[in-house]
This record gives C-alpha cells, structure tokens and sequence, in this order.
C-alpha cells in the first residue's frame, strides 16, 4: 500500500530554516505530481507547493520566495526547504501527491517562536 513517512520538523526561531523530507513507497513515484500540504490549528489542510515529475513547480503565495520543493526520483522522496521561517508557518506538514489520492501520512510539525 502506498505510504508517506514526513521527517524534519522541530521547533525554530522566526527567521530560522528548516529542510523537511518525504518517502514515498508503494506508488510510481516519479509518475506523479507531488504536493506539501500543511494544517495549522482549527483551519483546513492547505497546498503550500508542489512539483511534477521533470521539476516545474509551483507555490502558494504565503510561501513563494521562501520556501522550494524539490525531488529525488531515485530515492522516491520530495523536500521542502523552508527559510525565513514566520510564526504563520506553525503547522503539521503533509505530502501527498497533488491531487491526494492516496491516504496521509502522519505528518511532521512545524513551529515557529516568535
């Protein structure tokens, strides 16, 4: 069954970076266009950026300059580099493919201290 396993989270100061890792297994990897998706406390699971399988991507405005997805069709996993980290990125963090077919993983959180 396909499975994504989130690592790289932690907690950081505003202004700090963090770098968040993606294994995929059980699917085409390469095949698809992949997603990081984030969930903030009380609000909907949101598409921060995603990338398709030769590396056009693509980001949400909240995060454009900040933030690169990146692949490694090789290895079946996706990144998300994360710089100039606010305390507005505080959120559990997801990836999937882009349109989510398949179940979540569990997720790596992410806060930010102001």
């Amino acid at each position: 069954q396909v499975q994504f396993v989130e690592s790289g989270g932690g907690l950081v100061q505003a202004g700090g970076s963090l770098r968040l890792s993606c294994a995929a297994s059980g699917m085409a990897f390469a095949n698809y266009r992949m997603g990081w998706f984030r969930q903030a406390p009380g609000k909907q699971r949101e598409l921060v950026a995603h990338i398709n399988s030769v590396g056009n991507t693509n980001y949400a405005d909240s995060v454009k300059g900040r933030f690169t997805i990146s692949r490694d069709n090789a290895k079946n996993t996706v990144y998300l580099q994360m710089i100039s980290l606010k305390s507005e990125d505080t959120a559990v963090y997801y990836c999937n493919t882009h349109y989510s077919n398949y179940p979540w993983g569990q997720g790596t959180q992410v806060t930010v201290s102001s």
